[in-house]
Parts: C-alpha cells; sequence; structure tokens
C-alpha cells in the first residue's frame, strides 16, 4: 500500500514494542436486523449457538506461557456471525487472549476488555505488554483482549505481500505533478482491488459498528452482565459506539486519548494536523526559543527530500514521505523527543538512515523486510466506517486551510482526505459515528492536552455526545498520546479507584 500519513490513533505503547446488575445473556443486544447505528432496544436475541457457546482456553501459539512472572496467558477462538444482519448465518473466528484475575474469587468484578486503538492494532499481541501498565487492576479484573475483524489472527486481511508495500513506498503522498497526482490516486485504486480480492466477503463487514456487537457477543460468552472496558484511542471511538449501541449493557468504561465524535474524515484529519503540529511545537519549544523557526528548518528539509531523498546505509532511500512519518512516531510519547532530535540532526548532516528507522518502526517493518498489516487493516476498516469522500477538487480547495493550521504536516493530511479511501470498493456506512447513550452508566473519559493523535478537545465533545450524566471528563495537562500509565499519579489513581471501587470523579477534574 501507498505509505498514507492518516496515522493511527493508536496506543502509544504498541507503537513503540513493535518499532465495567443488568441484561442476561440474549438480552437487549444489537443485533438481528438492525441497520449501523441502530439502538440496541429495537433488536432480537441471538441464537443460543453464539450465545452458550465455550471457549476453550489453551496455549497461545507463539508464545511462553508468561510474558512475565505470573502472566498466564491463555487464547481461544469465539465464533461470530460474518454478517450482524443474519447471525444465524455464516462464521467467524474472533481471536481472544485473557489472564484471569489473580485475587480471591469472590473479589473478582467480571472481565476488563481492552482495545489498543487503531483500528487495525492487535489486542493478542499488545495485551501481553500493556499488562504491566494495568497490574493494579489485574487482582479483580480477567484482562482480556482480542483481534477485531479483519485484524491479526481473527481473519486479518492483507491487501499487499511485503514487495508491493515497499514499492509503493516511492509514491508521493503529497503530488506536485500531474504525473505524480496520477500515480497517487492510482495506487488507491490498486490498494482497494487487493482488499477486495483479498477479504471477499468481509470487507464490507469489518466495521466498528460490526465490532462493537462483537464486543456483545464476548461479555454474553464470558458470562458478565455488564461490560467492563478500557478504550484507548480509536477504541474510544469504539466504545462509544457500544455504549450507544448497548446503553443498559454499559459497566465501568474507561476511554482514554478521546477521539472526536462529531468530526468527520475531513474534520478528524484536521483535528489530527492541529494536533500534531501542537505537539512539535511543544517538542521545539523545549529545544530552542522559536517553534515557528523549527518548524520552517523541517519544511526546509522535506522540501530537499522531495527533490532529492537522502541515502541510508541500508540501501533504501529517505523520502520525503517517509521522513514525516518518522517524525510522527516520537511525537506519540515525550520518552522519545531525544531520539526526534537526534534522527533530524543526522538528516540535516545527510544521513536519513536514523528517520528510516523511525518510519519502519511506525510501519511495522522489521530488519528482513516484512511489513505487519496493521495499516491496512486501520485502512479498510476506516473506509467501511467513512462514508466522505473528498473529491480532487474539494481536496484543492482544502489545501491551504491544511497548511495554514500546520506547515508540516498539513499538506500530507489534507491530500490523504482524498487519496485514503479513492475509489473505495464498499461504500461507507456514515460521516460520524452515533455515540449518544441515554440511561448508561457513567463513562470516564480521559484527555490529555498535549496529545498528537486524538487532541485533548475530542474528550469534551465526547462527554457531549453520550449525554447529560453519561460522559465523565477527567483532564491530564501532558503530553503524548494518551494518559493512563504515562506518569501521572493523580491519573492513574483516578482511573484505578473508578474500575475498582466504582467511584466516579467529578466532571472536569484535573491533574497536572
Amino acid at each position: 500500500m501507498s505509505r498514507s500519513v492518516r496515522w493511527a490513533a493508536v496506543v502509544a505503547a504498541g507503537l513503540m514494542l513493535t518499532g465495567c446488575g443488568g441484561g442476561s445473556p440474549g438480552g437487549d443486544g444489537d443485533q438481528g436486523n438492525a441497520r449501523p447505528g441502530q439502538p440496541a432496544s429495537a433488536s432480537a436475541a441471538l441464537p443460543a449457538s453464539l450465545t452458550s457457546q465455550k471457549l476453550d482456553w489453551s496455549r497461545c501459539a507463539g508464545t511462553s506461557d508468561s510474558a512475565a512472572p505470573g502472566d498466564e496467558w491463555r487464547c481461544a477462538t469465539l465464533r461470530a456471525p460474518l454478517d450482524w444482519a443474519k447471525p444465524g448465518g455464516r462464521t467467524i473466528g474472533l481471536a481472544l487472549i485473557r489472564s484471569k484475575a489473580s485475587g480471591k474469587p469472590d473479589k473478582r468484578i467480571g472481565s476488563l476488555l481492552f482495545n489498543f486503538g487503531g483500528p487495525g492494532a492487535s489486542g493478542v499481541s499488545t495485551m501481553p505488554y500493556f499488562a504491566s501498565t494495568v497490574s493494579a487492576l489485574r487482582e479483580r479484573y480477567d484482562l482480556v483482549s482480542w483481534d477485531p475483524r479483519g485484524v491479526g489472527a481473527s481473519e486479518g486481511i492483507r491487501c499487499r505481500d511485503d514487495k508491493a508495500v515497499q514499492s509503493a513506498e516511492s509514491v508521493d503522498a503529497t503530488p506536485d505533478t500531474a504525473a505524480e497526482e496520477k500515480a497517487y490516486f492510482q495506487d488507491a485504486v490498486d490498494f482497494g482491488k487487493g482488499c477486495r480480492k483479498a477479504a471477499g466477503k468481509l470487507i464490507a463487514h469489518v466495521s466498528t459498528t460490526d465490532t462493537a456487537r462483537d464486543m456483545d457477543l464476548m461479555r454474553q460468552v464470558l458470562g458478565d452482565t455488564k461490560l467492563h472496558y478500557f478504550g484507548i484511542s480509536y477504541g474510544t471511538e469504539l466504545g462509544g459506539v457500544y455504549a450507544h449501541l448497548f446503553p443498559r449493557q454499559v459497566g465501568r468504561l474507561v476511554l482514554d486519548a478521546v477521539v472526536d465524535p462529531t468530526a468527520d474524515s475531513v474534520g478528524h484529519a484536521k483535528n489530527q494536523t492541529r494536533g500534531f503540529q501542537r505537539a512539535l511545537d511543544d517538542y521545539l519549544t523545549s529545544t530552542g526559543p522559536d517553534p515557528k523557526q523549527g518548524s520552517q528548518k523541517i519544511v526546509d528539509l522535506l522540501k530537499a527530500l522531495d527533490a532529492k531523498p537522502l541515502p541510508t546505509s541500508s540501501g533504501r532511500k529517505l523520502t520525503q514521505t517517509l521522513a514525516v512519518t518518522g517524525i510522527v512516531l516520537p511525537l506519540y510519547s515525550k520518552d522519545s523527543w531525544p531520539t526526534l532530535t537526534s534522527a533530524l540532526r543526522a538528516a540535516e548532516e545527510g544521513d536519513g538512515g536514523q528517520l528510516l528507522a523511525l518510519a519502519d518502526q511506525y510501519d511495522d517493518r522489521d530488519s528482513a523486510g516484512h511489513y505487519g498489516a496493521t495499516t491496512q487493516a486501520q485502512r479498510v476498516i476506516s473506509c467501511l466506517d467513512d462514508r466522505q469522500r473528498p473529491t480532487l477538487a474539494e481536496t484543492r480547495k482544502l489545501l491551504p486551510e491544511f497548511e495554514k493550521i500546520s506547515p508540516v504536516f498539513g499538506d500530507y493530511l489534507g491530500w490523504d482526505t482524498a487519496g485514503w479511501c479513492h475509489d473505495w470498493p464498499v461504500a461507507g456506512q456514515y460521516d460520524t459515528p452515533e455515540v449518544s447513550a441515554p440511561g448508561a452508566a457513567p463513562i470516564l473519559l480521559v484527555g490529555n492536552t498535549g496529545d498528537p493523535a486524538t487532541p485533548y478537545e475530542g474528550a469534551r465533545r465526547m462527554a457531549d455526545e453520550l449525554g447529560r450524566g453519561v460522559g465523565v471528563e477527567l483532564t491530564w495537562k501532558g503530553e503524548g498520546h494518551g494518559a493512563y500509565g504515562s506518569g501521572s499519579d493523580c491519573v492513574d489513581a483516578t482511573v484505578n479507584a473508578y474500575l475498582v471501587d466504582g467511584t466516579v470523579p467529578k466532571d472536569g477534574t484535573v491533574c497536572s
């Protein structure tokens, strides 16, 4: 696939590692012939063949028994309908991973499901590494995650092989000429055709709404009367959609690094443009007195790379688009800012190796040239979700606004609005996700003022959309993507108290 610049809304830890009384089972879930976004009360009960299935928890393939002492992980496959409009029809397998609660059985609250974002991030791969971050929760909860439909071991979709992915790196994501525009859009067409061929019927059934329904089936099969959930980044959108579909099944839900549910695909691109420029300005302020001057130096570097890519010791070249990707990754975590300083300095001196290595880490490319499929799954899922399809003419009109928001990232994310889902083989489902959840239990939303991928403003907008008395906002004045486990004792203690004790903080609480 082309190196898309729609940067994943995925938990930063996952990126750096790879480069909560209610309804009975089968109750008022939104299945049957319900339309995407239809309220839960309108649907029929699921067949017992789904809700009564027994999961065979066994040793996870390709892993040891534990990622750390005491962390015993077991995997299983859940069967879910391919098409939720036909719950009695063909099923697909969803890969799950679990570590059982370590405390006394009578103190166990239930299962705590995790989604790490993307869309497209593998929960099966990420959960064991994230467990140490949520160690305070494991005594009371079974820690559970999964590969959503279309991802990883859950019939994951791979639209291109490694050779084709690397070949597409030469496609300019900010075309300057008619020939570059033609290549850019042709690459998008080819990618969509590859996805259609690889996925077959599945390509029309990997939406966020489909996955939210899968989550409620998991709740029932795991034996929980309420869903307890920790969603990060894109996982917050998924959590909001779940709450809308199943408000009476909402238990204790934490949404950290909150996606703005009021933004369509263009609005989301603008939000990310603003968020990454804000994070870059914060980084540049830490290294010098004038962030505008620092941004201009980066713009000059990128223009030079557009004309002449830099060599690296691997023999591959650092292109303009790969350089932007390499700059983006360290902005996900303040701890990585020194790495960005070193990589930029090396590039200015004529060596593109460090920025290329960062881009490869983001793209999940290993030293043998094998690429993970996370970004491919991200594109397939988001293009099924997003109805908006800006034309070339519309995008050209948008570019000045994007460039005004960010001289470094605006051009890339502006062009992305046209190229990401260009000529996609399946129509998108909605302009913005429906997340209103009247009657749901309080949901804790955690916003970080320095978040680049899901800017801080999204938390307040999610709270407003969830509805009065449902969305409860917690603010952290910090840097990086996400707040929990990022160094704030205040955030961690507040989230833990909510999940373990059910203590809901006052809306608007601030951790500095």
